[in-house]
């Protein structure tokens, strides 16, 4: 069993991306907005994927920490967001909160 766990754990180790600062075919590195999008959009892009798509979730030609940065509030921004709207639901019992003056 232990040697399970630190198998585990040693699989989940990262290693640096060798594409950082490395410019794609088009000639661009992924910067903070890129990275806010995709976190924007990974949830999209991953259901498409499921269904053939071939779509990126994350730009390995990047330039690091702030496409990386822009990436993760970008994925807390959704988050949130789903997160308030389910809080709203349960909250008002599923009904419309509408108020007329």
């Amino acid at each position: 069993m232990v040697l399970f766990v630190i198998s585990l754990l040693l699989a989940a180790c990262g290693h640096p991306n060798p594409m950082k600062n490395v410019a794609d075919a088009t000639g661009r590195v992924a910067g903070f907005w890129q990275g806010l999008w995709d976190g924007l959009t990974v949830g999209w892009a991953w259901l498409l994927n499921l269904f053939g798509g071939h779509y990126g979730l994350y730009e390995v030609h990047n330039n690091g920490g702030w496409y990386d940065f822009g990436f993760i509030f970008g994925i807390g921004l959704l988050l949130n967001s789903a997160a308030y709207n389910a809080y709203s639901y349960g909250y008002n019992q599923g009904k419309l909160n509408v108020k007329v003056y």
